[in-house]
């Protein structure tokens, strides 16, 4: 068999993640590619890490992107602040707060979950209560954003518990970075990690992360060397600190670097609160649309985010079915439900790039035309003109 060059079909992507991807940071990544010790190169590390401290808003000096997907940002956090015995409070309302649950066991720490359910905001209540029967926990980890329900959590409330007893908050910011209010310094957040592939318009294979300076400490003065080798931060900082000379210790992803400094430079430009306020004007069009032509919401009003929409599939409907042929005649792509989600939810993502009017329109046009098909219980051709009048007002 002979192979040929690949070459992708052009789609819409409004689904979890990846999104769509800004031409400027498509064309940043086809520069040449040069040293990653190159001392350009390393001007440009220095200004991402004070674009990134930006998107944060913090900072933090141990603010950088992990040479790997919003996995390894995770792991990265988990395996440097728990040692073997630790006991780790973890907040799960969706499918991610499972995945800290094993980055937790893994290092050898214990895990107390905390369970909410899916399509919810975690309860600081029942943080609290897990505290107070938890008194020698060292860490409390939630996700800001689930973006397996589309469910915001008040990851303010939620540190402040967390450090009312002691304990450093570890936070999962992968599809809230860029697209909703974030605070770092502010919500005196310890350790975050995001990913590149959804409100920050970029490809997939970074991980933004910042780490307070209390954890810097904590970092520098373990009882154990940290597992990971490719992962410790007292390794990495070597690299990625602040020194004029930097030390070698991976071969950094170079022309994804350039992608994700193109993205941050973009949202700069815009502003980030002019981020925030552009991708909740957009779901609130989509909202209405949705809503017009009787498709219902998972999660409550207060607990919703505007880039990450999990919408309830009418009886009856075939949701895989749906969505292949809204690939195949629209080259449109939405997400299907997972875990205890899967077969009952859409999931309908407006991040970053594709955060615009026209894909909420499409969106729109699309599903009144394959859910008519489909013999769906919807109203029809109600959704874009109820859309646009959202985008008027």
């Amino acid at each position: 068999m002979t192979v040929k060059s690949f070459h992708p079909p052009q789609r819409v992507l409004m689904g979890p993640g990846p999104s769509d991807v800004s031409p400027r940071v498509l064309e940043a990544m086809s520069r040449p590619t040069i040293g990653h010790l190159d001392p350009v190169f390393v001007s440009m590390m220095d200004e991402m890490k004070v674009l990134l401290k930006y998107a944060f808003q913090t900072e933090n000096e141990l603010t950088m992107p992990v040479s790997a997907p919003g996995s390894a940002g995770m792991e990265t956090c988990f395996v440097n602040l728990v040692e073997p015995g630790d006991k780790v409070i973890v907040c799960q309302n969706g499918v991610f707060g499972g995945r800290m649950k094993e980055n937790v066991e893994r290092t050898g720490g214990i895990a107390v979950m905390v369970q909410d359910d899916w399509g919810r905001a975690v309860d600081p209540q029942k943080l609290k209560d897990a505290l107070k029967a938890n008194s020698d926990a060292k860490v409390v980890a939630f996700v800001h954003a689930e973006t397996s329900t589309g469910a915001q959590s008040d990851a303010k409330t939620l540190v402040e518990i967390a450090h009312q007893h002691d304990c450093l908050a570890i936070v999962d910011a992968v599809t809230s970075l860029g697209g909703t209010p974030l605070k770092v310094d502010e919500w005196n957040i310890d350790a975050i990690y995001s990913g590149t592939q959804k409100c920050l318009s970029c490809t997939p294979g970074l991980s933004p992360v910042s780490f307070s300076k209390n954890t810097q400490e904590k970092i520098k003065n373990r009882k154990t060397k940290v597992q990971s080798w490719f992962m410790d931060l007292n390794l990495v900082m070597g690299y990625w600190g602040g020194a004029t000379k930097r030390a070698y210790h991976h071969t950094a992803p170079i022309n994804a670097l350039y992608g994700l400094h193109e993205a941050l430079v973009i949202l700069q430009e815009e502003g980030l609160q002019n981020s925030w306020a552009r991708h909740q004007k957009n779901h609130l069009a989509l909202r209405a649309g949705l809503e017009a032509m009787g498709l219902n919401f998972v999660v409550p009003e207060a607990e919703r985010l505007p880039q990450l929409n999990a919408i309830s599939v009418p009886d009856g409907v075939d949701e895989a079915a749906v969505r292949a042929i809204l690939l195949s005649d629209y080259q449109l792509e939405i997400g299907a439900g997972l875990g205890a989600m899967a077969g009952k939810v859409w999931r309908i993502g407006l991040m970053g790039h594709a955060s615009n009017p026209r894909n909420v329109l499409l969106c729109l046009s699309a599903l009144d035309d394959v859910l008519g098909r489909v013999k769906a219980p919807i109203k029809r051709g109600v959704a874009v003109d109820a859309a646009n009048k959202k985008l008027a007002g």
